[in-house]
């Protein structure tokens, strides 16, 4: 039963955090819809009006589906290396075992580093003369498989996912060790009893039980590595070689402040927003009901 008086005392507290989201949200987003309608240089008084010709202009922009094309495959194979690694390893720090507590002092260490030093250490992993990655296969007698891998079309969307995979499992392993640390004791030993092996248990038992963490890890997902701007301007120096790692922020970035064209990379920013929201709301769908509840 609400009391009397409680409606003014919830929207007290409420006005501070929407004030804010309206100023630094909602406002920057209507702001950017009406830029993206205007030819402008960014540093000219004056805008000319242009309507919807930046978003038809974009629809027929060959790079810009490129980076399209490249944040897709970039959100598949991230998401995919998370999701496994971070299963497989948040298994293995809930162990109680030597190597899982050498494992639990360190999983997290990639997190505290800024993303601009995790390119640039990865920038040097992967450099053709002195990178650590071609030194190994030469010590190893694999030489043949010596490649510039930022700088060969084929391999340097690779190079970022791999910065990007490392980058992030620590937090995708401490998500889903919790997950797993939540589910009740009593279901596993009731699976266990009834003849369930490990990876059987696994696959019928715990991984649908997960439901709400593989919901929160996929978003995630999406939303850092479409956000993903400093690992590819650091690494590739914005879409090299040849657009090969183009994304939508580094055309962006190239449209705005390389050629300043402000209205049209305005657009590209609108477009990135949609994207956002239609793969997170699709995946939100996707999760909308959780098959263990069914089962109950």
């Amino acid at each position: 039963m609400r009391r009397k008086g409680q409606g003014p005392f919830v929207l007290g507290f409420l006005a501070p955090a929407g004030l804010l989201y309206l100023v630094f949200v909602l406002w920057p987003l209507v702001q950017s819809l009406h830029l993206s309608t205007f030819q402008w240089s960014g540093l000219s008084p004056v805008k000319k009006f242009v309507g919807a010709d930046n978003f038809q202009r974009l629809a027929a922009d060959p790079v810009f589906w490129t980076s399209v094309r490249n944040t897709l495959i970039l959100i598949v194979v991230c998401g995919v290396a998370l999701i496994a690694g971070g299963v497989g390893l948040g298994h293995v720090v809930n162990e109680e075992t030597r190597w899982a507590r050498a494992i639990r002092s360190i999983y997290l260490y990639p997190q505290a580093v800024s993303l601009v030093v995790v390119a640039i250490i990865w920038y040097f992993l992967l450099s053709p003369q002195i990178g650590l990655v071609n030194n190994l296969l030469r010590a190893v007698g694999l030489g043949s498989w010596e490649r510039a891998w930022l700088g060969e079309p084929q391999t340097a969307l690779g190079g970022v996912a791999a910065a990007f995979v490392w980058y992030a499992l620590g937090f995708y392993s401490l998500l889903f060790a919790s997950g797993l640390k939540s589910l009740p004791a009593e279901v596993n030993e009731a699976a266990e009893l009834d003849g369930s092996v490990r990876l059987h248990r696994f696959w019928h038992v715990t991984w649908p039980m997960l439901w709400p963490i593989k919901r929160v890890a996929v978003v995630y997902t999406v939303v850092n590595v479409v956000n993903t701007f400093a690992l590819v301007i650091v690494m590739t120096r914005g879409g090299d070689p040849d657009r090969a790692t183009e994304t939508m922020l580094t055309y962006l970035y190239e449209q705005g402040f390389e050629v300043s064209r402000f209205g049209y990379a305005t657009s590209i920013a609108v477009a990135n927003f949609l994207v956002v929201m239609a793969i997170s709301l699709a995946v939100l769908f996707w999760f909308r009901r959780d098959p263990t509840a069914a089962r109950a």
